[in-house]
């Protein structure tokens, strides 16, 4: 069947990348977009303005505040991140700025806060719209006062972090909602970088598949160096609502199955062969074989299934070892 599949795909050289580095990451992009997102960072770096960051999730915005760390005058400095949606609330505060020995129970020593670790670099506050109004106000003080408490401590502990802040929320709907601080805000927002989707990235999408099909090339030992028009319309219908993130993760499976140099629509995800129209496969495109219908309808039930092989094969009413069999030839 991928043989079949294969014949009907004519290979194209991947386009060549050149990445913009910024310490171990790698900037790729062409798109008249994030050209306009580079030179923002460009004007803002030099400086030691409060930095926000608006982007839906995978866009990248981890990526942009380390860049405008690594082109400013603290970047000898430490970064440091905090997820504040990773983290339980109860914990954040002390988290953020640390707490004195016996401040609560199980504070068996006393910590040191990111505030503080941050101090004479840089602090990046990554979802900072999953935040209690609580700890906005706190937050607010530590930048405007310049210096933290300690949970369970007194005295204020002077910090000079530059802050930059990250969210992939809508603030003005959150603060018309009175679920985000006004002052916060604009204190955060003395520059507002928005990150556009992939899909509005254009051909960044096969940049992006380029440099990512050599990474991962690389790291599994592999030579990819051509991927099929088949495999670039399935990437271009794709919706990545998972944006650049998303990609990396589809392009590291794709290069782990990829037999031979040419990335092939074989090696995309099979749901995304499952959603092709039907008038396509009756014209008889790539997918019109019986092994692809056999091959489609398998990871369909198995997707039910959870992947429990023992319940998809009653379903499909054939023996388990047939079933394996068909998976591991069909490389599902």
């Amino acid at each position: 069947h991928r043989v079949l599949a294969a014949a009907a795909e004519t290979p194209m050289a991947l386009p060549s990348v050149t990445a913009v580095t910024v310490g171990p990451y790698q900037l790729v992009s062409q798109s008249s977009a994030m050209i306009d997102v580079y030179r923002t960072i460009a004007h803002v770096a030099p400086s030691t303005a409060t930095v926000l960051i608006q982007g839906d999730s995978g866009t990248g915005k981890e990526l942009v505040a380390r860049a405008i760390h690594a082109h400013g005058p603290r970047s000898a400095r430490t970064f440091v991140a905090v997820n504040c949606a990773a983290i339980p609330e109860n914990l954040l505060e002390s988290e953020l700025f640390g707490h004195e020995k016996g401040a609560f129970t199980g504070a068996v020593a006393r910590k040191i806060g990111r505030f503080e670790r941050a101090s004479g670099g840089t602090l990046f506050l990554d979802e900072i719209g999953d935040m209690s109004l609580v700890l906005q106000s706190k937050i607010l003080r530590a930048i405007q006062e310049r210096e933290v408490e300690r949970v369970g401590g007194g005295e204020s502990i002077p910090v000079d972090v530059r802050v930059i802040a990250a969210t992939n929320k809508d603030l003005k709907q959150m603060i018309a909602e009175g679920k985000f601080r006004e002052d916060l805000y604009y204190r955060l927002a003395v520059v507002t970088i928005r990150l556009p989707q992939l899909v509005a990235r254009g051909d960044d999408l096969l940049l992006l598949t380029s440099y990512f099909a050599q990474e991962f090339s690389k790291q599994y030992g592999k030579r990819v160096m051509a991927i099929s028009d088949r495999a670039v319309s399935l990437l271009r219908a794709h919706p990545w609502v998972g944006n650049v993130r998303e990609l990396r993760n589809v392009i590291e499976r794709a290069v782990l199955l990829c037999e031979g140099d040419v990335l092939r629509s074989v090696d995309l995800p099979e749901e995304w062969l499952a959603a092709v129209p039907r008038s396509e496969v009756v014209s008889g495109g790539p997918l019109a074989t019986l092994q692809e219908a056999e091959a489609r309808h398998i990871s369909q039930v198995l997707s039910h299934t959870h992947g429990q092989i023992g319940e998809a094969a009653q379903i499909l009413g054939v023996h388990r070892n047939t079933l394996a069999r068909k998976i591991k030839e069909y490389r599902l």
